[in-house]
């Protein structure tokens, strides 16, 4: 059990990931090292930020639901298979190290940073009037191949998923919304099957995970508030640090 200087960090760190995290993804830059820290195997520390997280990724896929930002007709498909994407990734991942990612991953932030910096009025105004029997089919493969990202790797996943609704014609808040709902189908079946496997500390799992219900809470409620015009630099900022982290990791 962790101890109360322990727990404080915890659920510090917890709150700060899941305010991120429910706004435009990038939480793990701050659980997972956290969790780090403490002295967890990193194959333990993943599986218990995943079981912290999906608590987390629930309130704030709870919160846009309720305030109708959610496409509950196009979500309905894509959740299913980005919960089946994410557990052939946690299955894979206990396979074959995941490291040769790294600077595909890196590419494509850069290029999504990029293109989110230079497209300026982009995701100010929602153009989305629906979905053609193509556009759906790359939709779904697109949450199938994100989910399986997310559980065999993860770094930016939330950011490349708001990216993807952006492309499709939602504005930031709404395509922030979405992603939270693929995002947290992909936690699910990540921390279920770290758990089955017995790669998830509970005694840290939950004070992290309590503290991030709070963090997702106000993270999402503040996206909401304020709408577009903060979401859009938040989002641009943390794919920046995305980047700074997966240089760091590339060459350290």
């Amino acid at each position: 059990m962790p101890d109360i200087s322990m727990l404080c960090f915890l659920m510090g760190m917890g709150f700060i990931a899941a305010f991120i995290d429910a706004v435009v993804g990038g939480g793990g830059l701050i659980s997972i090292p956290t969790l780090l820290c403490t002295g967890l195997p990193p194959l333990t520390a993943l599986g218990t930020n995943k079981m912290a997280s999906v608590m987390g990724a629930f309130t704030s896929f709870l919160t846009f639901i309720r305030s109708g930002k959610v496409n509950m007709g196009l979500i309905k498909y894509l959740f299913p298979l980005s919960l089946i994407g994410s557990a052939a990734g946690v299955l894979t991942v206990r396979l074959i190290p995941p490291d040769f990612l790294r600077p595909l991953v890196l590419i494509m932030l850069i290029l999504v940073a990029i293109y989110s910096v230079f497209k300026k009025n982009w995701g100010s105004e929602s153009t989305y009037h629906g979905m053609t029997t193509k556009m759906l089919i790359l939709s779904g493969l697109t949450a199938f191949i994100f989910g399986f990202y997310d559980g065999f790797f993860g770094p930016g996943t939330g950011s490349f998923l708001l990216f993807a609704f952006l492309l499709v014609g939602f504005d930031f808040l709404g395509a922030a919304a979405n992603a939270r709902a693929l995002n947290f189908a992909s936690n699910i079946a990540a921390a279920v099957l770290f758990s089955y496997f017995g790669a998830v500390d509970f005694s840290y799992a939950l004070p992290m995970g309590g503290a991030m219900i709070l963090g997702a809470f106000c993270g999402a409620r503040m996206a909401l508030s304020k709408g577009a015009a903060y979401v859009r630099p938040l989002f641009i900022l943390v794919t920046t640090v995305l980047i700074g982290k997966q240089v760091w990791d590339l060459f350290k």
